[in-house]
């Protein structure tokens, strides 16, 4: 049986067959990364809850840094891409930049990379998820995975990963109807030693919140 961080990573990468730069390479075609990423963007399912970023792994572990960039260079296209420390950015679907094939590559140079969509769970701004809006998030997140990928049929929605930043207080808190509390413990689950916090869904319906100390890097769903 595949663990759940193998799923994790499976997800994140959700288009294989049409992702971006299947080898590292010092600049990746944007035409090759806008139709992995415009297939969310087309799709007709409920996906309100989710997020659909870009994301850039380095060839080397360890070289993303503050302040790196994704840059988006045409002849008539010049963008820069800040990139979260998970190495995301939104990317932008322009039409300009598709016809002319435009590249991507980092701000700095010598960094061979790949390029992924990552689907996440959209955070919220106060910090508080219902855990009813988690299994929401979780169950269209998994429609989605499903629509893109048929090897996921067979899968359900176990539960979510909040990833925090490294240098911010990790760390979130059950909340339950009864207004007892519940401290959840951190864990580092991720290969880059990012802390997270996971919650796993139980057999029934489940009532209460979790609340955040610090707004999460990613929320990923966890598949099973």
């Amino acid at each position: 049986m595949r663990s759940a961080r193998q799923l994790i990573a499976s997800l994140a990468l959700l288009l294989a067959a049409g992702s971006a730069g299947a080898q590292a390479q010092d600049a990746v075609s944007y035409r090759d990364a806008y139709r992995a990423m415009v297939v969310f963007d087309k799709y007709g399912g409920p996906k309100n809850l989710l997020l659909n970023q870009l994301q850039v792994l380095p060839r080397e572990r360890g070289a993303l840094a503050e302040g790196l960039q994704l840059s988006l260079s045409g002849r008539s296209t010049q963008l820069n891409l800040p990139l979260d420390p998970l190495g995301r950015t939104v990317f932008p679907l322009q039409k300009a930049a598709y016809d002319e094939n435009a590249s991507l590559s980092l701000n700095r140079k010598g960094i061979a990379f790949t390029l992924r969509p990552q689907l996440s769970i959209a955070p919220r701004a106060d910090g508080v998820y219902d855990m009813a809006e988690l299994r929401s998030a979780c169950a269209q997140a998994l429609d989605f995975a499903r629509y893109v990928d048929a090897s996921q049929r067979s899968r359900q929605c176990a539960g979510v990963r909040f990833v925090f930043a490294k240098k911010a207080e990790a760390g979130a808190r059950l909340r339950r109807p009864d207004g007892t509390e519940k401290v959840l413990p951190v864990a580092v689950e991720t290969e880059d030693g990012f802390p997270a916090v996971s919650w796993r869904f139980g057999g029934g319906a489940e009532r209460g919140q979790l609340a955040t100390y610090n707004a999460p890097l990613a929320i990923l769903p966890i598949f099973e």
